[in-house]
């Protein structure tokens, strides 16, 4: 079981250290795209990277629905839980 937080801890880490963002960048409605410049390919590179974290899948439908750092949070954590 992953808590919010844990989720949101492991989502910004690897944003920071991965794609060089700042921690300053990083809040809940930061928009992934027009905010954080990150681009399709990017965004699939996370989702991959965190599915391996939590150890299941984030459903397209869920993923088709993000569009901000909190959108993410709550995804990952909805699969991770699910």
């Amino acid at each position: 079981m992953f808590t919010h937080d844990q989720i949101y801890k492991e989502i910004t880490d690897t944003l920071v250290s991965e794609f060089e963002l700042t921690r300053e960048q990083l809040t809940p409605e930061a928009r992934l795209v027009e905010d954080l410049d990150l681009d399709s390919i990017d965004a699939v590179d996370l989702v991959v990277r965190l599915q391996r974290v939590i150890g299941k899948r984030v459903s397209a439908e869920d993923f088709k629905q993000v569009r901000t750092l909190g959108d993410l949070v709550t995804a990952i954590e909805k699969a991770a839980n699910g």
